[in-house]
């Protein structure tokens, strides 16, 4: 029984796509009520096109309620990565060897995003998913 208990893969995936698809969903959710205008003016100071913007409702929304779900869990995860590695480049990068008032890592939640969608990647959406983790996408 205890065995059972600490060697099940499956919910450990469980618990990583709740932690880093639910937890992002929040940023997502806060971006769509207050706007992420803001975006477009760090995508031009970057250089890039402003239609770049899009990616912030894919990456922090509908992403993350894929990765809960475990519908199309790997590309949806792969998605939330490059949202977060844009926003560290975009908005954080002058922070990339700060520490924070705490003694931490200043871009800890975002490395955290970052690591966590990768791992999902990686990992897949195990069988406690909608798509019960079958099929290449989960």
């Amino acid at each position: 029984m205890i065995d059972r208990l600490m060697n099940n893969s499956d919910m450990g995936k469980l618990l990583l796509r709740l932690s880093t698809g639910g937890l992002m969903l929040f940023h997502g959710i806060s971006k769509l009520i207050h706007g992420h205008g803001f975006i477009v003016a760090k995508l031009r100071e970057a250089g890039l096109p402003s239609w770049l913007v899009a990616g912030v409702p894919l990456g922090e929304v509908v992403a993350p309620i894929l990765i809960l779900a475990g519908l199309f869990t790997r590309p949806a995860a792969l998605c939330e990565a490059a949202v977060m590695v844009m926003a560290i480049y975009l908005v954080h990068r002058g922070d990339l060897s700060s520490i924070n008032t705490h003694g931490g890592y200043a871009l800890e939640l975002q490395f955290l995003y970052l690591f966590g969608a990768l791992a999902v990647f990686y990992l897949g959406a195990g069988r406690y998913s909608v798509t019960r983790g079958i099929g290449r996408w989960n």
